[in-house]
């Protein structure tokens, strides 16, 4: 006779409530692949989606916080790459492209130096899977009616919880130091995401 399958001892389901309007917090980007590749727009690799209802392409991303009070819970936003029916769609994406970069990398969002302008560029978007930087959680209510979490900003060098948020203090006392780079091989060891 086989075992039943017992489940008693399994923790209870937690009941997440909206995680606050403008918490900060810092988070790691993780995105699903969507298996649509433009060579000539650079989009390679698999990262970005296309729309089948809209035909927008951008990145499927799962933020999930690390550290404080959140530490573990997740948010899903996607990233604008382009729209034929908004060119705005894309101007949006891009600069926070450009901000998750500049957080990540710790780079003031005004440094025109060589150096920040290489850090500022990528090959393709897999270099941005894995990368830690802080965000802004915002809430917006969807088609149904119910209020969810999204990440509209990431927050840079200049804001004043900037540093204590992207480099918390350890247990001896010292700040940890991580420049927010993904992965060598862009690659995050992980569960495949629930949608």
């Amino acid at each position: 006779m086989k075992n039943k399958l017992d489940y008693s001892t399994a923790e209870p389901q937690n009941s997440y409530s909206v995680i606050p309007h403008k918490t900060l917090a810092k988070v790691r980007i993780k995105i699903k692949k969507g298996y649509y590749n433009d060579e000539a727009r650079g989009w390679i690799d698999d990262w970005a989606t296309k729309s089948e209802k809209t035909g927008a392409i951008y990145l499927n991303c799962e933020f999930i916080i690390v550290g404080g009070e959140y530490d573990t819970r997740k948010v899903w936003s996607l990233i604008g790459l382009h729209s034929e029916k908004s060119l705005k769609y894309e101007a949006i994406g891009a600069s926070l492209i450009r901000t998750i970069l500049e957080s990540a990398n710790g780079i003031d969002s005004n440094d025109k130096t060589e150096a920040a302008k290489r850090a500022k560029s990528i090959k393709d978007h897999g270099e941005l899977n894995g990368m830690e930087f802080v965000a802004q959680i915002d809430t917006y209510e969807d088609q149904k009616q119910i209020e969810r979490n999204h990440i509209r900003y990431a927050i840079t060098k200049g804001h004043n919880e900037y540093h204590d948020l992207m480099y918390p203090v350890t247990e001896n006392g010292r700040h940890k130091i991580n420049k927010g780079a993904a992965p060598a091989n862009g690659v995050i060891e992980d569960d495949e995401m629930p949608f």
